[in-house]
């Protein structure tokens, strides 16, 4: 099939099952199209059709953030992650719908509606990237980026039945990628398969002089890593997290993960992550904080939403907000103004951070002992839509397993594990050290590749 009916299919699909999945916010075919004639026939990625979070900036192209306060908003420039991949042949086609400013672990806090599990439709996809899990996991795409501060990648692909890849921290630029939490966020990578994400990852990876932060670390080749034999290779397993509110359907594939690792060679070690039960409670205080600094742009003065509502500029600022961010995100920043005021700056924030040193040291011992730590990605399968809309402390706790990797740094991969008796896709996550990105992306693919997930979604492009 030629590149222009690859991409008219895509373009189609996308098109054609959004009614239903709410996956885009906005789908750009005549910047697709026309980016056809500029791919190179000896180009990294082929015309390769990418699918982007809507908090990653694309030039020309709408960046909502999934928030009213953006909604008519297209970004002035191309994100460090969108200018590599557009250099290396892949094509943009099209912003996918997320949890605003990142803010949610189901993708319902979107200003544009949620987006809808393609294995169950009334079901979540999982969040804040949801809309890039469902372009994957419905066939639309191969690929997409998303982003992760605390697992919002890894947690929607569990959800969703594919791959989800968090870096290292300082591995992907951040440049051009929308700030939440900046000590946390991290751009992220969905694929149908390990090698995709691999592919992907080996184009935007690398040191970048527009964001300070990225790490002048070499890229090795990726994917010539994958098939790489496990047999030796000592996975570490922490079964004190397995407990309380872990679904035993989850439990049990995880137990099974565990198992056919070993039957692969691996060798299985019990390990303790002690500070890992704070991560949650650490992680709301540092995210919040950060967010109530990084959100305090948005005032109606710049860009985006102004209201049209009052005449003093105080008065501006405050409806502006009021009106253009929701719920989740209001209380965020309020919870994060909290912990930063003074009086409680030492009770909680510091004593944070400090707790967060903690769960970065407990990671480097336990590395020093196995290549890679497995735990669940999600403690449950996706759950109806507002079964956890009420309640945010319940919702805060689908992420119980995947914050703790966001606080140290360190990378991850979920990959699907297996269905549950209701159909719906289990995911077990990889941890590893430091630019261990090659060793997960073995564990992962050698895996997959001789446990792979057969079965397709309800809603899939075919």
């Amino acid at each position: 099939m030629s590149l222009q009916k690859s991409i008219s299919k895509t373009l189609d699909n996308a098109e054609r099952l959004n009614p239903e999945l709410n996956s885009f916010l906005s789908i750009e075919r005549g910047h697709a199209e026309a980016r056809v004639g500029e791919i190179k026939d000896d180009s990294r990625l082929g015309g390769l059709a990418i699918a982007v979070k809507d908090n990653i900036c694309t030039k020309g192209l709408q960046t909502t953030c999934g928030s009213r306060i953006l909604h008519n908003y297209k970004a002035q420039y191309d994100a460090t992650a969108i200018r590599r991949l557009n250099e290396a042949g892949a094509i943009v086609v099209g912003k996918t719908n997320m949890d605003e400013f990142a803010m949610g672990s189901s993708n319902e806090t979107s200003a544009f509606g949620p987006a809808k599990n393609p294995w169950d439709t009334t079901r979540v996809p999982g969040g804040s990237s949801g809309g890039s899990a469902v372009a994957v996991a419905s066939g639309v795409v191969r690929a997409a980026l998303g982003s992760e501060t605390g697992g919002s990648v890894r947690q929607p692909a569990s959800l969703c039945g594919i791959v989800g890849f968090k870096p290292t921290y300082g591995r992907i630029s951040r440049y051009g990628l929308v700030a939440f939490a900046s000590s946390l966020d991290n751009i992220g990578i969905f694929g149908q398969t390990v090698k995709d994400v691999a592919d992907v990852l080996g184009v935007i990876a690398g040191r970048d002089e527009m964001d300070s932060t990225s790490a002048d670390v070499p890229v090795p080749d990726y994917s010539a890593e994958l098939d790489s034999d496990i047999a030796g290779k000592t996975i570490g397993v922490p079964r004190a997290l397995f407990g309380e509110g872990l679904d035993d359907e989850v439990r049990d594939s995880v137990e099974n993960a565990i198992e056919n690792f070993r039957s692969l060679g691996a060798n299985i070690i019990d390990i303790e992550l002690p500070y890992a039960n704070y991560g949650i409670a650490v992680y709301y205080i540092i995210a919040t904080a950060e967010a109530s600094s990084n959100l305090a742009r948005y005032d109606g003065v710049r860009y985006g939403f102004r209201t049209e509502e009052s005449t003093a500029l105080r008065e501006m600022y405050a409806r502006t907000r009021e009106l253009g961010f929701g719920q989740e995100v209001k209380r965020r920043i309020m919870l994060g103004t909290y912990v930063l005021s003074s009086g409680y700056y030492d009770a909680y924030y510091s004593k944070a951070q400090k707790v967060r040193a903690l769960v970065k040291r407990d990671y480097q011992k336990v590395f020093t002992s196995c290549e890679a730590i497995l735990t669940p990605t999600s403690p449950s399968v996706a759950f109806k839509l507002g079964a956890k809309s009420d309640d945010p402390l319940a919702m805060y706790l689908n992420d119980v397993y995947t914050v703790s990797a966001n606080l140290a740094g360190i990378p991850g991969i979920s990959v699907p594990s297996g269905l549950s008796s209701e159909g719906l896709p289990i995911g077990v996550q990889l941890l590893g050290n430091f630019w261990s990105e090659g060793k997960l992306f073995n564990l992962a693919h050698r895996y997959s590749a001789e446990f792979p997930l057969n079965s397709k979604p309800a809603v899939f492009a075919g």
